[in-house]
C-alpha cells in the first residue's frame, strides 16, 4: 500500500521530511529519474551542455597536435588517459548507488541503458557527450569555429569551456567569457590596449608613490599584502620569485584601492593566481616551475597584470558580498552547502553535526579561496574554467562543487571524531589528485544540480 501510495506521489516534495523511509526513496528516485530524463533529452536533439560523463569513449583521444602547439606546462595533459572515461563512468554509476535506496537498482540499469543509447547514437551526439576532454581533437575545433567568427556567440563558448578549454587557448577564451575583452573581434584590439593604458596610469597614481601621501589605512592594507605575497602557492617555487611577488602586489593594492567597499580582504591574494599562470603562458614555455619574469619584457609584464586586474575585477564583481564586511555572501552559501549535504548524504551530515563540527570551520576557506587551497595547483586552471563558463551562476553552483568535493570522502568522514576531522579537512588527500578526480567532482556536481536546483524546496531549512 505505501509503495502505492508513494509512487501516485512521485512529485509531492513535501514528504521529503518525513520519517517514512519508503517516500524518501521514492522522491529520490524521481529526482534521479529527472537526471535521466535530461540525458534521454539530448539523444532527442535537445541542447544540453556535455557536463556529465555518463558514456564510455569508443575512440582514442588525439592529443599530438595539441601538444606540439600548446605553450601550456607539462601537467596540463594529464587527462589524456585512454581509459579515463571508462572509470568516471563506472564512479558515476557507483555514486548513484550509494546515494540511492536499495529499491532503486532499476534506476542504475536505466542508466546503464541510456548510456549503451548514447554509444550506439550518431558520432555527433557520442562527441556531444563526452565532456571533459579539453584536448580531444573535435572539441579544439568546435572551439576554433565558435573563436574565428566575428563575433563570438557567448553562450556556445560556455558550453565548450565548461568540459576544460585547450590549454593555448585559455588566455583568450578567459578574457572573453569574464566580459574582459569584448565578442567582436574588430574591437577586440582596441579594447585591450585601452584598458591596459588604464591600469597603467592606475599604478603610477597609487603604487608608485612614497607612503608619506598615502593615509595609515592605505599603509595598512600595503603592508598586509605584501605580508601574503609571499605566502601565496607556497609549493611552487615560481610564485617564491621577487618578480611575480611584486606583480602580485601591485595588481592587489589597485584592486583594494578601486573597491574600498572591501578593500583586500586575504584569500583575494589567490584569486590572482589563477589568471597570472594563465597569461603568462602566452609569453612562457615549459613547466611553471621553471618560468621566470626575468625573460619577458616590462612592457609585457605590465599587460599580463592589467589582463590579470581586470579579470579578477570581473570576477568579483559577481560576488561582491563575499569580501565586504563580515563576508555575508560567503556565510550564506556555507549555510546552503549544509543543508545541500543534509539532503545528499545524511549520515555524513548527522555525523559532522554529532561531532561538533561546524561547516563554517572548514569550507569558509572553500569558498574564500575557491579551492585553490584544497587542489594540486597544476588543476585549478581546469577547474577555473568551469567556475567561469557558469558565469553569473557561479556562486550557486560552488555550493554543488564543494558539496561534491566534500561527499569524495563520505566513508572516512563517519569514521572520524571531532578532532581528526578538523586534520582531516584542513589536509585533504589531494595531493596526488589528476584530471580524473577532479572531472569525478565537476561531473557529480552537475548532476546534484539538475536533481535539487529546480526544487529548491529540498533546501529549504
Amino acid at each position: 500500500m505505501k509503495n502505492s501510495n508513494s509512487n501516485s506521489n512521485n512529485n509531492n516534495y513535501r514528504e521529503e521530511d518525513q520519517p517514512n523511509k519508503e517516500s524518501a526513496f521514492s522522491s529520490l528516485d524521481s529526482r534521479f529519474n529527472q537526471t535521466l530524463r535530461n540525458v534521454q533529452g539530448l539523444l532527442k536533439g535537445r541542447s544540453i551542455p556535455g557536463k556529465v560523463l555518463l558514456t564510455r569513449r569508443t575512440d582514442p583521444l588525439d592529443d599530438s597536435a595539441l601538444q606540439e602547439t600548446s605553450p601550456y606546462y607539462e601537467r596540463s595533459y594529464s587527462y589524456n588517459d585512454a581509459g579515463t572515461s571508462d572509470r568516471m563512468t563506472k564512479a558515476a554509476e557507483e555514486e548513484v548507488q550509494r546515494t540511492s535506496s536499495p529499491n532503486s537498482n532499476a534506476n542504475v540499469n536505466k542508466l546503464k541503458s541510456s548510456t549503451s543509447n548514447i554509444e550506439n547514437a550518431p558520432k555527433e551526439v557520442q562527441k556531444s557527450t563526452m565532456g571533459a576532454r579539453a584536448t580531444d581533437s573535435a572539441r579544439v575545433m568546435k572551439f576554433t569555429k565558435v573563436l574565428s567568427g566575428t563575433t563570438v556567440i557567448l553562450e556556445k563558448l560556455r558550453e565548450l569551456a565548461w568540459s576544460g578549454i585547450p590549454p593555448y587557448m585559455r588566455p583568450t577564451v578567459w578574457r572573453l567569457l569574464l566580459g574582459y575583452a569584448p565578442p567582436n573581434s574588430d574591437r577586440r584590439e582596441g579594447v585591450l590596449r585601452r584598458k591596459r593604458i588604464e591600469y597603467l596610469d592606475c599604478v603610477s597614481q597609487y603604487c608608485d608613490i612614497p607612503d608619506t601621501e598615502r593615509s595609515d589605512d592605505e599603509i595598512n592594507m600595503l603592508r598586509q599584502i605584501s605580508v601574503d605575497c609571499p605566502r601565496t602557492v607556497p609549493d611552487v617555487s615560481f610564485f617564491q620569485q621577487e618578480q611575480v611577488q611584486k606583480s602580485l602586489e601591485r595588481v592587489l593594492y589597485t584592486w583594494a584601492i578601486r573597491h574600498p567597499a572591501s578593500g583586500y580582504v586575504q584569500g583575494i591574494n589567490d584569486l590572482v593566481t589563477p589568471f597570472l599562470v594563465v597569461f603568462l603562458s602566452e609569453h612562457l614555455e615549459g613547466s611553471v616551475e621553471n618560468w621566470s619574469m626575468s625573460d619577458l619584457t616590462p612592457e609585457k609584464i605590465t599587460n599580463i597584470e592589467a589582463d590579470c586586474y581586470w579579470c579578477l575585477s570581473k570576477l568579483l564583481d559577481g560576488m561582491q558580498d563575499h569580501y565586504t564586511f563580515a563576508q555575508p555572501g560567503i556565510q550564506r552559501l556555507v549555510f546552503r552547502l549544509k543543508e545541500l549535504v543534509r539532503r545528499i548524504d545524511e549520515p555524513v551530515s548527522k555525523h559532522m553535526e554529532e561531532q561538533g563540527l561546524e561547516f563554517l570551520q572548514f569550507a569558509f576557506r572553500w569558498f574564500n579561496c575557491l579551492l585553490i587551497r584544497e587542489i594540486p595547483f597544476h588543476l585549478v586552471t581546469r577547474l577555473w574554467d568551469t567556475y567561469l563558463a557558469e558565469g553569473d551562476a557561479l556562486p550557486d553552483f560552488l555550493v554543488y562543487i564543494f558539496a561534491s568535493f566534500l561527499l569524495t570522502w563520505s566513508d572516512e568522514l563517519q569514521k572520524l571524531d571531532f578532532q581528526e576531522l578538523v586534520m582531516f579537512l584542513q589536509h585533504l588527500p589531494t595531493q596526488n589528485w589528476t584530471h580524473q578526480e577532479l572531472e569525478m567532482v565537476l561531473s557529480r556536481a552537475y548532476m546534484w544540480h539538475s536533481m535539487f536546483n529546480s526544487s529548491p524546496s529540498h533546501l529549504a531549512s
